[in-house]
């Protein structure tokens, strides 16, 4: 895709990690900082693939939940493991369905330190770069 935009945005929640055998089994809290990616290639009428502040809007709305909360009492984490990754797919996911049409999620890297993060990168962009490469 020719324009990519990147959001970042932050919060804090604890969390424990369900079928795990370690410290993280423990009740801990991390300060989550969310990047987002998003992907597209035709700007508006006026340059923009899409305004920065309905992106940080959007963005917001899908992890002002999770803010101060404990992850595992808070829908999906109640079901699904609170991880990383888990959470990436889940923002991504959310975000995706708010997207105006024409700009797609191209992924979500959730940072739960400054040296630990996991990213998910939604199917359809995966499918869509492998149709570019291998039309190589």
């Amino acid at each position: 895709m020719p324009y990519e935009l990147f959001i970042t945005s932050e919060f804090s929640a604890a969390h424990n990690l369900r079928h795990y055998k370690g410290k993280c089994e423990r009740l801990h809290g991390h300060n989550w900082r969310v990047d987002l990616r998003l992907e597209g290639t035709r700007l508006s009428r006026e340059g923009l693939l899409m305004d920065f502040v309905e992106a940080k809007r959007i963005l917001a709305e899908v992890i002002d939940p999770l803010d101060h909360a404990y992850l595992n009492e808070a829908p999906p984490f109640d079901r699904l493991n609170p991880s990383s990754e888990n959470i990436a797919r889940v923002v991504a996911e959310a975000v995706a369905k708010r997207m105006p049409r024409g700009v797609r999620v191209a992924s979500v890297t959730c940072w739960e330190s400054a040296r630990c993060a996991a990213t998910y990168t939604p199917t359809e962009v995966q499918s869509s770069k492998l149709k570019v490469q291998s039309s190589r």
